[in-house]
């Protein structure tokens, strides 16, 4: 296990390959690893939604986490452990734990829609069992349900919750929660690739980020350079970024990802059901945006200031 992460600078949301069978490409998702370290990314995130987690088995789940863990050398591997089961996330917190993660990403519990109270009660159960730094996932999109401000500074006061990825959407919402946290011991990251400059010029720290799989030493240049205060470079990657994060949300995520992946020879764009191929028009237009990016020349990682 590395040190634990002080959560500031590129995490990228990891996919998991699969082969044409649908099982899982261990020799592929390790190399995808390696190739996300020496392009300069602060840690990784597997079985997250974008790793199709919903669709693993819980074996599966431990079996990627481990060989993520394998495959990096020096950097902190972020395990997902989310469920909408308070007493399921923790049995997988507790799993990814023993495999040696370093932190956890916890979506908020999904389909079943608890009150304010009851998503108070299912993130402090799993920050009172498992002493690893933890972080809260806001994604009203998938869960139904919004995690608001009052909550999340609340939950903040807890030493294990250490972060707070934000992919509400609401930039008003996402503001309010770092103003209230400035003094607490907690970072704010982007969890929606398209708002993440604008989430760093008003505190975040970093992103768990989609489109680091595709383009890591580009989004690892724009963060680096927002947060070392230089926005004029950090709007130009952002503009440069725009097209592609626009192309790999057009369907649901994994799917544009996973074939951007597959148009750079990274992995087969296989999905287990119920997801599907990404439509053949929006194929098309994903190979002529992958395609008018230019390579960058960024010879090392930018380095990022302290938070």
């Amino acid at each position: 296990m590395t040190a634990p992460p002080p959560f500031e600078g590129v995490y990228p949301a990891m996919t998991t390959p699969f082969t044409e069978d649908e099982s899982i490409d261990f020799e592929q998702l390790r190399a995808n690893a390696k190739r996300l370290e020496a392009a300069g990314v602060d840690g990784l995130v597997p079985v997250g939604s974008t790793g199709e987690s919903a669709t693993l088995s819980h074996d599966e789940h431990v079996q990627v986490i481990e060989a993520v863990i394998d495959a990096v050398a020096d950097i902190p591997v972020i395990a997902g452990t989310g469920s909408n089961n308070t007493q399921e996330a923790l049995s997988l917190s507790r799993r990814a734990a023993d495999a040696g993660a370093d932190a956890l990403l916890l979506i908020s519990p999904y389909y079943n829609k608890p009150e304010q109270q009851g998503l108070l009660d299912h993130y402090r159960t799993i920050a009172a069992a498992i002493d690893l730094p933890q972080i809260v996932y806001n994604v009203p999109s998938r869960t139904g349900r919004n995690i608001e401000p009052d909550t999340a500074v609340a939950l903040a006061e807890h030493e294990n919750i250490q972060a707070f990825k934000a992919a509400s959407g609401d930039l008003g919402q996402i503001s309010e929660i770092i103003e209230r946290t400035r003094e607490m011991d907690v970072a704010i990251l982007s969890g929606d690739d398209p708002l993440t400059v604008p989430m760093l010029s008003i505190g975040a720290t970093g992103a768990i980020s989609v489109v680091a799989n595709v383009e890591p030493v580009r989004t690892c240049a724009m963060v680096g350079a927002a947060l070392a205060g230089d926005f004029e470079r950090a709007r130009q990657l952002h503009h440069e970024l725009g097209p592609l994060a626009r192309a790999l949300f057009v369907e649901t995520n994994p799917i544009p990802v996973k074939e951007a992946m597959a148009m750079r020879g990274l992995g087969s764009p296989v999905l287990r059901s119920p997801l599907t191929r990404l439509s053949e028009h929006h194929r098309k237009h994903l190979k002529e945006t992958l395609g008018a990016l230019e390579p960058i020349d960024v010879e090392t990682p930018v380095e990022t200031t302290d938070r």
